[in-house]
């Protein structure tokens, strides 16, 4: 595994030119640029925890050992900072209220296992397998009912506080249209703190367990473990809800590669399955312990478009600073103590733009939907999703991801044999798109 060069005089980037992913810059400027991918990360990262229940300080760890981990087995020539994906948030809130946390992390590990088998087909059979699979139609509509599915989700929080809620969504369509570059990206963060401010003027935010745990001293410590069970026979029963999130993080990480490829060397392409392997493995080992399950992060990406940084030293850094702020149990409970209005008001902005992204996808790849089998795709996919659809055989239970996911392969693929033979309109698909980070960044 290659170290770094010095790109210049190590403190400024030439116009015209990039910092690629094997140098850097002096180690004061690559650790100040490491920070700014910190900030970046951090609105989405601790969300997912505080929206599921699990530990942030938990979340934080794993997200920065995913990190590190990350860049081990791409070899040092992938930037990318892995954080908590919201694609999981829907089975995993669904999971822990019939299974409990335990089963919940086994999923989160099925997904990982699968993610990395995916990962090594990749590495010596190549993408265009899942360019057939998953076409732009049922890429968009699996993306886009995953957000859709959890709205009830939202409106339970929203309901608890609707004025510190309705401030908090305000505020976050305001940053996001306000601020250029790099405030824009992060306006979900910024809504929270701005709803946060809210909350304690109107008197909701309880900071019990923070007095508790200064009054002790408990400023270090490692954070709280959970994990995962496999031995619950209801574990299995809720697995499956999991299984669709692979093809989202399908899409991101081959979406996330190509956009650094773009914009640094095309021979970056050749790192997708180490990418895929590499998400997979640390989405295992966070899911195994008590962690979210991890994505590659769009906003990071705009981190080093705005800067044209692109040095894994970076991130090695971002890597190491979570790993630090992980460590803090007064952090963990500072967030645990945003209350509901604010989570609802940014969930109602959160869980759209996962459904936004979807459609985004749709409108990019020129979707063609006077053509039938494209139309029954979405419809029903989105439809199972927002209603909240089950299936149920005794102690299994399908829930609607699951079934909406199902839903639009199989409508896609049985409907397309069908119109060939009957010559009625079939859909030819295309290749698989870019997808951005969900809840994040829409680019």
């Amino acid at each position: 595994m290659p170290l770094w060069t010095l790109h210049g005089n190590g403190r400024t980037v030439e116009p015209g030119q990039v910092v690629r992913p094997e140098e850097r810059l002096n180690w004061p400027a690559t650790i100040a640029i490491g920070a700014q991918h910190v900030i970046a990360m951090f609105g989405a990262t601790f969300l997912v925890p505080i929206l599921t229940g699990f530990p942030v300080s938990t979340t934080l760890l794993f997200s920065g050992i995913g990190t590190l981990l990350f860049l081990l087995v791409t070899r040092n020539r992938l930037p990318s900072y892995l954080g908590s994906s919201f694609a999981f948030i829907a089975p995993v809130t669904a999971a822990t209220a019939s299974q409990g946390m335990g089963s919940a992390l086994a999923g989160i590990v099925a997904v990982g296992v699968l993610l990395a088998a995916v990962g090594f087909i990749v590495q010596f059979a190549g993408l265009g397998w899942i360019e057939k699979l998953m076409p732009p139609v049922v890429a968009g509509a699996i993306v886009a009912l995953i957000g859709f599915n959890l709205a009830p989700v939202a409106w339970q929080s929203y309901q608890k506080a609707p004025v510190t809620a309705t401030i908090t969504l305000v505020a976050v369509i305001l940053c996001s249209v306000l601020f250029r570059g790099f405030l824009g990206r992060i306006s979900i963060f910024l809504g929270v703190i701005v709803g946060y401010i809210a909350a304690l003027i109107a008197g909701e935010v309880d900071f019990t367990a923070v007095n508790e745990l200064v009054a002790n001293g408990q400023w270090i410590g490692l954070p709280t473990f959970h994990i995962a069970d496999f031995g619950n026979p209801g574990t299995w029963s809720v697995i499956a809800m999991f299984l669709p999130v692979v093809l989202v993080l399908i899409a991101e990480n081959v979406g996330h590669v190509r956009g650094v490829a773009t914009m640094t060397d095309a021979s970056v392409n050749k790192y997708t399955g180490r990418a895929l392997i590499a998400d997979g493995a640390a989405t295992v080992l966070a899911g195994t312990f008590g962690g979210s399950g991890t994505t590659t992060y769009g906003e990071n990406i705009g981190v080093m478009a705005a800067t044209r940084v692109y040095s894994t030293a970076a991130y090695w850094v971002a890597g190491i600073f979570a790993i630090l702020l992980s460590l803090s149990p007064v952090v963990g409970a500072v967030f645990n103590s945003i209350p509901a209005g604010v989570l609802g008001g940014v969930t109602t902005a959160l869980y759209g733009l996962i459904g936004i992204i979807g459609i985004k996808i749709w409108v990019d790849n020129r979707v063609d939907f006077s053509r039938p089998v494209n139309q029954y795709t979405g419809a029903v996919a989105l439809v199972i999703a927002i209603a909240g659809f089950t299936m149920q055989w005794g102690d299994f239970q399908l829930g609607a991801i699951v079934i909406g996911a199902a839903a639009a392969l199989l409508i896609y693929h049985l409907g397309n044999l069908i119109a060939r033979w009957r010559k009625t309109g079939a859909d030819d698909g295309g290749p698989i798109p870019a997808v951005g980070q969900l809840g994040g960044d829409p680019q």
